[in-house]
């Protein structure tokens, strides 16, 4: 429960934390060729399946869009300024490695994670028996609760790019809040 006294107001985040409103959110979204060969790896796991995403880095376009919601909820800019496609370095780079560094820059800014609601939308593999590993991982890479993590499935029934299996598309939202002793946000933050 968040009680609102006025424009700020206070509500647990870890046990002994609090963490001083207003929220931040962030939107985050991504998509991905699919290509010929497997195994999909989606939400930092790998799943069973005859095609791949394609992309420079891994091209896991789930993590891509929490790594986007959290640098945008912190005004920390996007994944393409932090891992340019044009530097080779980021050539097959784990976008679990990407969002581990990013959740960095977040905490060191001085917020924490409320929570995270993601959606993928696939029209194969069915992703039900996945989500829950996926889940797991995503909590996991954010050292956070996994009941802070969201995550559901849709399919593109049969239409647009995801619905003829050209791409698999992702979206998340975040809420983090700014954590610490300290009154709030800065003048004109």
């Amino acid at each position: 429960m968040i009680r609102v006294p006025g424009p700020r107001c206070q509500t647990p985040i870890h046990e002994g934390e609090t963490a001083t409103l207003p929220a931040r959110v962030g939107m985050g979204e991504d998509r991905h060729r699919l290509t010929p060969g497997g195994p999909l790896r989606l939400g930092g796991i790998e799943i069973p399946h005859d095609q791949r995403l394609s992309g420079h880095s891994d091209a896991d376009a789930l993590l891509h869009a929490v790594t986007d919601a959290l640098l945008g909820a912190a005004a920390l800019g996007d994944i393409g300024e932090l891992f340019p496609d044009t530097d080779a370095a980021n050539r097959d780079r784990d976008s679990a490695e990407m969002l581990r560094v990013c959740r960095q820059r977040v905490v060191e800014g001085g917020f924490r994670i409320v929570n995270l609601d993601c959606t993928v939308l696939a029209e194969r593999p069915r992703l039900s028996p996945y989500k829950e590993p996926m889940r797991q991982r995503i909590a996991e890479i954010l050292a956070v609760a996994p009941s802070r993590v969201g995550l559901k499935a849709k399919t593109g029934e049969g239409t647009g790019c995801v619905g003829r299996e050209e791409v698999i598309e992702a979206r998340c939202v975040v809420l983090l809040a700014r954590v610490g002793s300290g009154a709030g946000e800065p003048a004109g933050g």
